[in-house]
């Protein structure tokens, strides 16, 4: 088959050492409460989960309950309640955090790609399957004793408003609906959920938790901090952008948890707005679970913010809005002293505990030990365990965007390099560590780009190029030897983690110091038209790449995660047929002129301003959203153009609204559910792999208005299925079409409407039109 190269071996013999480590020393009891001789109300599982929780905290003392509103709750021996750490991380596999330690008998967790790469798949099954993983790796590290808690404060779903933030990369990118999406189903896998249907509230096998609500999407550009950031923004955005990620990972997600974010929206700080944390994710939403402040976020309402005006009214205005724990130590410090004071009262901290211990409860902590519960036969055999590696690997091949492919550079073919050379050019190429990305742990394997190309390749020879992707120091002459002496030349280059991350934005959108300079010189001296690999999770300024025909493939991968190496070989060999999309707007350098702090999504012609993300950006694109390409050629369109909803005139008392402009629509709130339903309708496309591979395709259905006033979006993402295709094979996808959910818009107060009239709904190159009268 070609396929058992030394990149395997490299595999198997990661894979091997990833299996001793695990199995090095015995387990430790996980800490939990409530053994066999405990008779307490708390302990009885008959009971509602509700009165258990309100009976452990009637039970406290004053300063008992203060200590346990901090992110390090400590034991209260007394009653035989342990320690917890609400903090620990697993944004794409379980993390180095508080709260769980990869330093004992378990010294590693499958590391996914990071989520823009993943997310670039529009698969919602593999990012739910990624979810279970990552949920089963938690409760295993828990049970072989290596863990206090299981409170994982992952996903983030903040939408990736500006191409130069730094936390973009964490982010399943642009498209709220899309994103919304991935929230829900990561959210459901992790927490232990059926990917679909009824939630089982009470019973988690994990704790997710979805941050950072709301509007938070800027860490450090040019002297502006997220800690004292305030976000102007409109009720229309925060209805249709903002806010539908999270509402969506509530309602259909079921998540157990939220953080509220650093930055104040419209001058108030997330973490005290009880419109936002009480009224809406509690009452509109039916929030059920504990809701925590990011990081010392409560210490910068007083101490950076001034919202409040001494630490015990930062206290009060956290708790007061809905908030239950703080992660840092504010609120355990100054709590006594806010209660003493008349600022909180006894059931406002009775409040955030009976939310805290209602979860702990849910994860079976309560329960007595916990191996031998529901999510007690999960161990170490499942960190790290085959499925989950073969499904990182899985991940990387599927998100992965061929952006560009001139004359056929890619496949390269692997009989013909077998008696030939190749060179490995770039900062990126040949450190495992650049393939994680940010928030990760340690991997079960670690293979670089350049080993993998080894597997298949003999005669390979690897030149950095640049000190790293700053690309301050350079060799470009020693690059450019090693371009003329192979006979293929392949470039990795992009971003690392000094360049984005968390508390640094970008300034710029190219390539960092002399990395353009180096591919264009490389590219000038190969024999061969070369292949460029970039490595980033924000989107880059390639257009230099793009019209250079010495260039001939352009390859975006990411930060793969563990298995990235062998998956960019892979594609590059023909080994699988790429089909990733962007999930995020390629723009041009000349976009830095927009402020990142200027919060607007929809374009303002008047003054230039361009808007944001595909559904309002007015200006020129490198690459726009849901762009990429692959190796065969694919064909859609609608299978039945009779395909209309039923009609509005059906629905009785409906009042008609007109807008400024004259557009005339109908409030869906009034409209109610059951009428809701009833206009729901199947959109059926066909779609066909001509060949000449098998490959994995991503279906993108889109909606358009026949034009963008009234704030309307330029076009809509309202459906996505990724459906796999022999070549040659042809298949009908079917999409659910709710007008209601997917034909609505934001007015400019934030309710959502349907307009009368035209719609049309697209894919790919066909479109047909659909109209609502009343």
């Amino acid at each position: 088959m070609g396929r058992r190269t030394r990149t395997h071996a490299v595999q198997a013999a990661a894979l091997l050492l990833a299996f001793l480590h695990l199995h090095v020393a015995a387990a430790a009891d996980p800490p939990f409460s409530c053994g066999a001789a405990s008779g307490a109300p708390y302990c009885d599982r008959k009971l509602p989960m509700e009165r258990r929780a309100a009976d452990l905290v009637s039970k406290l003392s004053l300063e008992e309950k203060i200590s346990q509103l901090g992110d390090e709750s400590p034991a209260v021996a007394r009653l035989g309640v342990p320690a917890y750490k609400w903090w620990s991380e697993a944004l794409h596999g379980v993390a180095w955090s508080k709260g769980m330690h990869l330093d004992g008998p378990l010294r590693a967790a499958t590391s996914f790609p990071q989520v823009i790469l993943t997310a670039a798949s529009f698969n919602p099954h593999l990012w739910y399957r990624i979810g279970q993983a990552i949920g089963r790796e938690a409760r295993g590290v828990y049970n072989n004793g290596q863990a206090e808690g299981l409170t994982l404060w992952a996903p983030n779903i903040n939408v990736f408003r500006d191409p130069r933030w730094g936390r973009g990369q964490e982010t399943p990118g642009e498209d709220p609906a899309m994103t919304g999406k991935y929230a829900a189903v990561f959210v459901r896998g992790v927490q232990g959920y059926g990917m679909s249907g009824a939630i089982n509230s009470s019973d988690l096998e994990a704790s997710a938790c979805c941050k950072h609500f709301a509007a938070y999407d800027l860490d450090n550009w040019k002297g502006v901090t997220r800690f004292a950031f305030d976000a102007k923004v409109t009720e229309q955005d925060l209805a249709d952008t903002y806010n539908p990620p999270f509402k969506s990972c509530v309602e259909d997600g079921g998540a157990s948890g939220i953080m509220c974010s650093y930055n104040r929206v419209n001058g108030v700080p997330t973490c005290a707005d009880h419109n936002l944390l009480s009224k809406t994710a509690r009452g509109d939403w039916s929030f059920n679970g504990y809701i925590t402040s990011d990081c010392d976020a409560v210490a910068i309402i007083h101490d950076v913010q001034g919202y409040a005006k001494a630490p015990e009214d930062a206290v009060a205005d956290v708790l007061k809005a809905g908030m239950d724990v703080n992660c840092g130590g504010y609120i355990q410090t100054h709590g006594v002293s806010a209660y003493r004071q008349g600022k909180i009262t006894g059931e406002d901290i009775d409040r955030a505990l009976r939310n805290l211990f209602a979860i702990r409860m849910r994860l079976g902590l309560f329960n007595g030990n916990p191996k031998y519960n529901r999510y007690g036969n999960i161990g170490a055999d499942q960190v790290c365990n085959k499925e989950h590696q073969d499904l990182a690997l899985q991940a990387a091949q599927d998100g992965i965007v061929l952006l560009k492919n001139h004359a056929g550079a890619l496949p390269l073919s692997k009989s013909k390099l077998s008696s030939s050379s190749i060179a490995v050019i770039g900062p990126n190429g040949n450190n495992a560590s650049l393939l994680l990305g940010n928030y990760f742990g340690p991997p079960c394997i670690s293979v670089t780009p350049f080993q993998a190309l080894q597997g298949y390749v003999k005669d390979a020879r690897f030149v950095q190029g640049c000190n790293a992707a700053v690309c301050n120091v350079s060799d470009i002459g020693e690059a450019v030897h090693a371009a003329t002496s192979a006979d293929y030349v392949v470039l990795f280059m992009g971003l690392d983690q000094d360049q984005e991350k968390e508390e640094v934005d970008r300034l710029d959108l190219g390539l960092p110091g002399m990395q353009e300079s180096l591919v264009n010189k490389v590219a000038d001296a190969a024999k061969k038209p070369v292949i460029l690999v970039l490595l980033c999770g924000g989107p880059v300024d390639v257009t230099f790449a793009k019209n250079n025909p010495k260039i001939g493939a352009i390859v975006w991968a990411g930060y793969p995660g563990q298995a990235g190496g062998i998956a960019i070989a892979q594609v590059l060999f023909g080994e699988h047929n790429p089909g990733g999309r962007l999930p995020v707007t390629w723009y041009p350098k000349e976009f830095t002129a927009v402020p990142m702090t200027d919060m607007r999504m929809r374009a303002d012609p008047s003054t230039g301003y361009p808007g944001r993300t595909y559904r309002f950006y007015k200006g020129k694109t490198v690459y726009s959203f849901g762009y990429g390409l692959s190796y065969s050629k694919y064909s859609h369109r609608f299978a039945s153009r009779g395909t209309k909803p039923p009609s509005m005139s059906g629905i009785g008392g409906l009042k008609a609204t007109a807008s400024a402009a004259g557009t005339v629509s109908y409030d869906v709130e009034e409209m109610g559910a059951e009428a809701c339903d009833r206009l729901r309708f199947p959109a059926v496309v066909r779609v066909q792999n001509h060949g000449p591979m098998d490959g994995r395709h991503p279906v993108l259905l889109f909606l358009r208005w026949s034009n963008a006033t009234d704030g309307r979006p330029a076009s809509q993402l309202i459906g996505f299925q990724s459906v796999h295709l022999k070549a040659e094979e042809a298949a009908h996808v079917e999409f659910e079409v709710s007008p209601c959910k997917h034909l609505s818009r934001a007015a400019e107060d934030g309710r959502k409407v349907i307009d009368q009239g035209s719609h049309f709904l697209k894919v790919g190159d066909d479109e047909f039109e659909l109209s609502f009268m009343a």
